[in-house]
């Protein structure tokens, strides 16, 4: 991960297991090349469903990032399980870790990035596992409003217009 968000990621890990959970990271920096490959391999599996190879593109780029968009390029984000659950899917809502992250995440400077509610915003499906690092102020804010990061953004594009 990024420098900046390093040490709040190691405590609020700390600070969730010390409450008895099991945070897990499975997906951190990705290269351009990781990316592409997870993409391109979406996009397959999206033709293999019978989709022309375009409409395939758009129905993976809700699951996975088009390379050079993805925030896990950036180091700011990363993808964080229960250690007795490894799918990334909607199970993971329901595993006590990520109830754990889900409410506390924003004390440290994290949000949850694409929440349930929020993908006609995002563009992006639900992801329950799916953390992105904005600082603790920002994400006060995010977690205050009840905002997705989009909204937020959105928000102050408004103000200073």
């Amino acid at each position: 991960v990024a420098q900046e968000c390093y040490e709040p990621l190691l405590q609020m890990l700390a600070d969730c297991r010390a409450q008895g959970y099991n945070p897990q990271i499975c997906s951190a920096y990705r290269t351009q090349a990781d990316q592409a490959w997870l993409f391109d391999n979406k996009v397959q599996r999206v033709m293999k469903e019978g989709y022309e190879e375009e409409e395939a593109k758009v129905i993976a780029a809700r699951e996975v990032a088009v390379p050079g968009t993805s925030e896990h390029q950036l180091g700011l984000a990363l993808d964080i399980v229960d250690s007795n659950n490894w799918h990334l899917d909607e199970s993971q809502a329901k595993m006590p870790t990520q109830k754990w992250l889900m409410e506390n995440s924003w004390r440290y400077g994290w949000i949850l990035r694409y929440p349930v509610d929020k993908s006609a915003v995002t563009g992006i499906i639900y992801e329950p596992w799916h953390y992105r690092f904005v600082g603790k102020d920002i994400a006060k804010q995010i977690h205050d409003l009840g905002l997705c990061l989009e909204e937020y953004l959105e928000m102050l594009t408004n103000s200073v217009g």
